[in-house]
């Protein structure tokens, strides 16, 4: 199999998938298209179905979008998906809710690996969300028994929200410690390491992404490797 992903840096969407097979150990190619390397319309158009990543190449299996990847790969994996019913049928809510909502984070606290920021509008409705995410995370580790929220074996819901631990330590929102356990019990997995260890050491810049996080607050530290104008985004 062969999965395209982004920038390590800014790839929310590509950590996803990328890191339920890492944790699942199913062997993949990964090919890295940075967001540099865009052009006018759909960033990777030509090279993925919907011109977005991620992207997963089985054979002549061509599928996208992480939640279909993630269904995928639990037709190869079963244990993807908690075994039982009733923590299954929780994850997939969470996951549905993951990938379809929690704009305000999405677009304040965007994903910059490399970034420490302070948020410059803690706005009510940003506010609303993180303690959303609080919630459904300690509702899950309450349910099933943690240390992952579905149980004791990492399965996709954990993979879905692995981006926002990656937020939760660039923007330190004020969090339960329950969740906050959790969020550092993520970052602590290997794969996840070596995940944002090369995001550090990514050259590449890009501009909309680089605006973003500066629309989100103040930038307390950038941990990233310097960057130079040959590796900037026209």
């Amino acid at each position: 199999m062969r999965l395209t992903i982004a920038n390590k840096n800014y790839s929310s969407w590509s950590l996803r998938p990328w890191l339920l097979m890492q944790m699942l150990g199913l062997p993949f190619e990964e090919r890295l298209l940075p967001f540099a390397s865009a052009v006018d319309g759909p960033a990777y158009a030509g090279q993925t179905p919907n011109g977005r990543v991620p992207c997963l190449e089985d054979g002549e299996l061509i599928v996208w979008d992480s939640l279909a990847i993630v269904e995928y790969i639990a037709e190869l994996a079963p244990q993807a998906w908690p075994a039982e019913r009733a923590a299954r049928a929780w994850a997939r809510s969470a996951c549905a809710e993951m990938h379809a909502g929690f704009g305000h984070i999405r677009g304040v606290c965007t994903m910059n690996c490399g970034l420490r920021v302070k948020v410059r509008d803690w706005t009510p409705a940003l506010l609303a969300e993180w303690a959303r995410m609080d919630a459904l995370w300690c509702e899950g580790l309450r349910r099933f028994g943690g240390p992952f929220l579905a149980g004791s074996a990492f399965t996709a819901v954990d993979a879905f929200f692995a981006p926002v631990a990656l937020r939760v330590q660039s923007y330190t929102p004020a969090l339960s410690p329950a969740a906050q356990a959790y969020a550092q019990h993520l970052l602590a997995l290997p794969p996840l390491q070596a995940w944002y260890q090369a995001a550090l050491l990514e050259p590449w810049r890009d501009p909309p992404h680089e605006a973003e996080a500066q629309a989100g607050g103040e930038w307390l530290q950038d941990l990233r490797v310097p960057s130079t104008p040959s590796r900037l985004q026209p």
